[in-house]
């Protein structure tokens, strides 16, 4: 079965146990009389488009979650604001409620845009337990079932993650959800896991068009756990290093390979965020892709939202008419290509001239006409452009939509694997990596045509995943791990770091976000992260 996201229609009134409200689940039959079916098919594509678009009518229709808009609710820009505007990696321009705070890491309770993400992760699960349910699908078919527990759990790992101790429900329920928790919902994270990655499919590199393509199989399992352990210390006061590198090691080893094949021109990095990327030796690369077409899964806050925010038409041609101008990156980030105190050697220089000048095929930054510096922030050019996204096509046919794109978004990719599985080794030897970690980064910079070493320490590390992921959702759980994000012990500044030009510490209740003001009001069950 292929992952169309074919969206179902309502099956019945729900009484919801999110405290938020879920509104294309809330529906009457018109004739009382109707008894209305659930659509498996449906119900479950419907728990994997919650990442892909807003709602069901497209980008321009009604967000699936009452009383908000799609772009404040988007998975993925929610991901990248949450965790890129609060870090080294980028800096916004724009002026919308909610961007400056995260920018300068002064977010409360009544942010806009954690509200958003929170309501949005919320609604996943709620989707999640309606399918489960044994009177709707949960008894349909047992791949699908490990699936949607599977996407159940990766809901649950953002949420846990950003915003600590969470409302948790397993099932629809007409009462308000209890609050569990962050090792809590990790233990429950982590027995899902562990008891559905037999069932789901079996690992394979596909490419769009071929049988399961979109679909979490055993590897995507396998890669949140080791996601899950790499950061256990944080969420339980545990640390997990050996499973983390063991269930990394599993991906290592399976058929998600890292592609290391260039086209027409375009780097194998390159490749990874094309409009073909589903289509070409990219794809091996992807455990998990949400799936994105210019032409039928229109969105403002996926794909498009990662390549029109961050390029402006100087740039060049991206594939797309959509420049929006926005997010950028902070100089202490281009200094991980550049050398340290080196940002300002990108200035004036387009993307080859960086990436030749930075011996690195993943600098894909852009600096002419632009400044090093964020002296301004309000202003695009102030702060060296991203150029890591793109609509364009490494092999064969062109764009389905000279708006929309068609770029799939690498949720999950084996990359990261490599990173953990390279970090946790270093982490059981005295912050060195053995033979076995020094290969699995070597790897990455080898595909990257960079400089190799015999041995890496846990900073380097730290900083070579910034280089492999930028702009891809994991910069602040990186700094949190390394303890180098809120608290008195973070040292490491940032230009505009607490609000400062040249950064100040901030204190560590910001590693978590707050709960929602409006969630907290509704929900008497629900307690105010400490510090808010």
């Amino acid at each position: 079965m292929k992952l169309k996201y074919i969206l179902p229609c309502a099956t019945a009134m729900l009484a919801l146990g999110f405290s938020s409200c879920v509104g294309d689940l809330d529906v009457t039959p018109i004739d009382p009389s109707t008894v209305m079916t659930p659509d498996p098919v449906g119900l479950f594509n419907k728990c994997y488009a919650n990442m892909a678009v807003a709602g069901q009518g497209g980008a321009n229709g009604d967000c699936d979650i009452d009383g908000l808009d799609g772009g404040t609710t988007g998975f993925v820009r929610q991901i990248f604001n949450a965790n890129e505007l609060t870090t080294d990696e980028a800096i916004c321009c724009w002026g919308d409620e909610g961007i400056p705070a995260f920018n300068y890491n002064q977010y409360d309770g009544s942010h806009p845009m954690t509200r958003g993400f929170y309501y949005r992760l919320c609604a996943g699960i709620t989707y999640c337990n309606h399918y489960l349910d044994p009177d709707v699908c949960g008894n349909y078919d047992k791949t699908m079932t490990a699936e949607v527990r599977f996407l159940r759990a990766l809901y649950y790992y953002y949420l846990m993650d950003c915003f600590g101790n969470v409302p948790f429900l397993t099932e629809l329920s007409a009462d308000n959800a209890p609050q569990a928790s962050r090792a809590e919902v990790y233990n429950f994270i982590e027995s899902e896991l562990l008891a559905v990655r037999g069932d789901m499919l079996a690992p394979a590199a596909r490419k769009s068009g071929q049988e399961g393509y979109g679909r979490a199989d055993r590897d995507a399992a396998d890669l949140l756990l080791a996601r899950l352990y790499l950061n256990a210390e944080i969420y339980t006061g545990t640390a997990q290093w050996a499973k983390a590198k063991e269930y990394a090691g599993n991906v290592m080893n399976g058929p998600h390979k890292l592609n290391t094949v260039g086209q027409n021109g375009y780097s194998a990095y390159q490749m990874l965020f094309m409009g073909d990327n589903g289509e070409t030796a990219a794809s091996s690369e992807a455990v998990l892709a949400i799936l994105q077409d210019g032409a039928t899964t229109t969105s403002w806050g996926t794909s498009l939202f990662l390549l029109a925010s961050t390029t402006k038409s100087d740039m060049g041609t991206f594939g797309t008419s959509e420049y929006w101008a926005g997010n950028r990156c902070r100089p202490e980030f281009v200094e991980k290509f550049m050398g340290e105190g080196n940002a300002k050697s990108a200035e004036g220089l387009n993307t080859a001239e960086i990436v030749a000048a930075a011996g690195d095929d993943r600098a894909l930054l852009f600096g002419v006409d632009r400044t090093a510096d964020v002296t301004t922030p309000g202003e695009f050019t102030s702060g060296i452009s991203c150029a890591k996204f793109s609509n364009n096509y490494a092999g064969a046919g062109s764009p389905h939509n000279s708006k929309f794109v068609d770029m799939d978004y690498f949720l999950m990719r084996s990359a990261e694997a490599y990173l953990i599985y390279a970090e946790c080794d270093a982490r059981l030897n005295n912050g060195q990596t053995t033979a076995e970690g020094t290969n699995a980064i070597n790897a990455l910079r080898q595909r990257a045509n960079t400089s190799t070493q015999n041995t890496y320490s846990t900073n380097f590390i730290l900083d070579e995943r910034a280089r492999e992921l930028f702009y891809e959702g994991f910069r602040r759980t990186d700094l949190i791990r390394y303890h180098q994000f809120g608290g008195n012990d973070a040292t490491y500044k940032w230009q505009w770091k607490g609000g400062a030009q040249y950064g100040v510490r901030f204190d560590s209740h910001l590693n978590v976000f707050a709960i929602p003001n409006d969630d907290l009001e509704a929900n008497s069950n629900l307690t105010q992260n400490a510090g808010y």
